[in-house]
């Protein structure tokens, strides 16, 4: 999106970021615009119906329910000092998460404050003369139906407030699908297709379509033993993403990790994401988030270095091992790149500015890297950057290598801070000065791979469509083409698509939603043994209740909490 639209703020409107859950707004009276055009007015309007989604996809907010919440990754106390938090990462981990959590409550809160935003443009748009104010229009209705997808997702429940004096409404189960749905289709002839993938767009409302009417069983029974998938919304499925995959405009890319690069806003394979262009002050931290504190990928940058958060749990790491026995995961190109020699040639130990770059994917064993000593990096005779084996010396632990290791858990030796394999799949951002600023890779909602593997589920849950859905995980496979693609696939079934999302789309935010659909929320794994399946839905905030309490029964806790 352009500039502007998250930039410009117009005196004509005041908006109030409280998060109550009746999604007031306040809008000051039109006669206070003096002096602005409808243009301005559109403009200004549509920009916070966006503008809290860096927010949302916040490595500590939307990343923590659906990545540290599943088998794929996890958040120790690091070193006894480090990720404590009151325990919140790990409760998320075991699946022992109250209605007090920050991180919940934080996502809640942006979601909520998000659809008021909506609420609040859909007033404004309804009634301008501007001729740009009915794409907004639509964008702003498509946006508040996709908050809405997000709250029954993750809280089992929707509202519907049409006007900004009135209480919101909450529906749960098939009345929140059906409503979600029509919402998106009543935005999606008036939406644009040229103007993503920071925007709402028709290729954008087909895909959440898609991923709608793929979880509607859950939504529709959250808590039964089992899903009913009917064959109608498999059909959905399979019919929004042939449009988009029909209509051109999307392309899947030959390098993997270029879906994930800092100029990844021009990635075809892309079709929503929030906009983190560094122009737009974007903080993507999903590259600092795993990394070493003692991994510093950036020469410019002394102080831009990683964190030393969450890694991959081993279950999930034994997937790939499982998978391409007796051959290392590395055959896969979506695993590991090498960029560096470095990293398998300790003898190559200068290396120039221009030439260092790190490894991507799922990093293993001893790692190399830039040397740092008293705040700046050591150099060689020549000029070039000393780079060497690293250790934990930011953690005052000099002799402990950065050496990260498969065991990963929440004893003491699996807590320190080499433990578990490590992921670097965003770009570490050339202009981020600390790591905590200026990503400005887009963080991704929804891309082309996505929907091949969307309609290859369909295809199996629908009629058993083995053929169907085998060619669609190849020609996705085989894509990955920059260097040898990963072998194709002979057989194909809901356990191997299961698995395959799993290696396409990992830390990428649809673990916890995958796990509930295709029945593997309550398995246990590394340290996680619950079984309750109160747990596939979060509890609601209790400042939220509390918030609501002058309505009597209006806004009821979850089961479970």
């Amino acid at each position: 999106m352009k500039k502007t639209l998250y930039t410009l703020l117009i005196a004509s409107i005041l908006l109030t970021t409280n998060a109550c859950t009746k999604l007031n707004e306040t809008i000051l009276d039109e006669t206070s615009a003096t002096g602005l055009t409808e243009r301005q007015i559109a403009d200004g309007i549509i920009a916070p119906v966006y503008a809290l989604l860096p927010n949302i996809f916040l490595h500590t907010n939307y990343f923590a329910l659906q990545e540290i919440s599943t088998d794929e990754a996890i958040l120790p106390y690091r070193g006894g000092t480090d990720w404590g938090d009151n325990g919140i990462y790990i409760a998320m981990h075991t699946h022992t998460y109250t209605s007090t959590d920050p991180n919940i409550r934080n996502t809640w809160n942006l979601i909520l404050q998000s659809i008021s935003r909506a609420v609040t443009a859909i007033d404004v748009l309804k009634t301008s003369k501007d001729e740009q104010s009915k794409v907004y229009l639509a964008e702003a209705k498509a946006m508040k139906a996709y908050y809405n997808l997000l709250l029954l997702d993750m809280f089992g429940l929707s509202f519907v407030k049409e006007n900004l004096g009135e209480t919101s409404k909450i529906i749960r189960g098939e009345e929140a699908v059906n409503y979600i749905k029509n919402e998106l289709l009543a935005a999606e002839g008036d939406l644009l297709t040229n103007v993503g993938p920071g925007r709402m767009t028709k290729g954008a409302v087909w895909g959440l379509l898609a991923r709608l009417h793929l979880n509607a069983a859950v939504y529709r029974n959250v808590y039964g033993n089992s899903f009913d998938f009917k064959t109608e919304d498999m059909d959905k499925v399979i019919e929004y993403c042939d449009k988009i995959i029909n209509s051109g405009q999307y392309q899947l890319s030959r390098d993997y990790f270029a879906i994930f690069n800092s100029d990844n806003h021009d990635n075809k394979e892309l079709i929503f994401a929030v906009d983190q262009r560094a122009e737009l002050n974007g903080h993507n931290r999903m590259a600092y988030f795993s990394l070493s504190g003692d991994q510093f990928p950036l020469p410019a940058f002394p102080a831009a270095n990683g964190t030393d958060g969450p890694g991959i749990t081993p279950d999930y790491y034994r997937t790939w091992v499982n998978a391409y026995a007796p051959q290392d995961p590395t055959v896969d190109p979506r695993f590991y790149r090498q960029n560096l020699s470095i990293y398998s040639n300790p003898a190559d130990s200068c290396v120039s500015e221009a030439n260092f770059n790190m490894n991507r994917g799922i990093l293993r064993g001893q790692q190399y890297g830039l040397i740092r000593r008293n705040g700046v990096f050591v150099r060689c005779g020549n000029g070039s950057f000393k780079v060497g084996r690293l250790f934990h010396d930011t953690r005052n632990r000099p002799t402990l290598p950065v050496d990260f290791t498969e065991q990963i858990d929440f004893t003491v030796a699996g807590s320190n801070y080499n433990t578990g394999y490590r992921v670097l799949k965003y770009e570490f951002s050339r202009k981020s000065s600390s790591g905590r600023n200026l990503g400005d890779a887009d963080i991704i909602i929804l891309r082309l791979a996505d929907i091949y593997l969307m309609r290859a589920e369909a295809k199996l849950r629908k009629s058993n469509d083995a053929a169907g859905a085998l060619t669609d995980v190849n020609t996705l496979r085989a894509s990955r083409s920059l260097t040898t693609p990963p072998p194709p696939l002979n057989t194909m079934s809901l356990e191997l698509l299961y698995r395959e999302r799993g290696f396409e789309l990992y830390w990428e935010m649809v673990r916890r939603t995958d796990m509930i659909r295709f029945g593997k929320y309550e398995d246990r794994w590394t340290e996680k043994t619950n079984s309750d399946k109160n747990k596939r839905i979060f509890p609601i905030p209790q400042t939220a209740i509390d918030g609501a309490s002058n309505i009597p029964n209006y806004l009821v806790q979850n089961p479970g909490y």
